[in-house]
């Protein structure tokens, strides 16, 4: 965890690399002397830390993405954490149809990870349960419709 925090605080301050043009500090005036020692950026050559900074600057703007092995995005990369999600579909809910995306009020994306379709009567605001399965799959309950479905995230 410490080393995502590191990570993310590089990237935070990706945009004072060096040899960008800034007014913001460079990543080592920015981090504390300890907590530069404790990433082990000290053992760095110049040359390399002047390389992590430029990589920085060009890969590290916004968020922070990870990418699973099979080269997707992965929003839980440490299986262990993923927890249930309890929300609502934003708007209304009438089944899927082999491809269909569920936005979640809270701004999760979720994809039918499976094939198929299933009809329902048109449900507005119906509240989701998404929880973690075997293998890093979820499953998606809909309350009103005793109805279940795998998928995956995509935002």
């Amino acid at each position: 965890m410490r080393l995502i925090s590191a990570f993310a605080l590089f990237t935070l301050v990706a945009s004072s690399a060096v040899g960008a043009p800034s007014t913001a500090p460079t990543l080592e005036e920015r981090m504390a002397q300890s907590d530069f020692r404790e990433a082990g950026l000290e053992k760095l050559s110049p040359t390399e830390l002047a390389h992590l900074n430029q990589w920085l600057q060009v890969h590290g703007e916004g968020t922070i993405k990870y990418v699973g092995t099979n080269g997707k995005q992965a929003f839980y990369p440490d299986s262990t954490a993923r927890a249930a999600v309890e929300d609502r579909i934003a708007g209304t809910f009438s089944g899927w149809r082999g491809d269909t995306v569920f936005k979640l009020d809270n701004g999760q994306e979720w994809k039918q990870a499976e094939s198929g379709r299933f009809s329902t009567t048109v449900m507005t605001h119906p509240k989701v349960r998404i929880k973690p399965m075997l293998l890093g799959s979820w499953l998606m309950y809909v309350d009103g419709c005793g109805c279940d479905l795998r998928v995956d995230r995509i935002r």
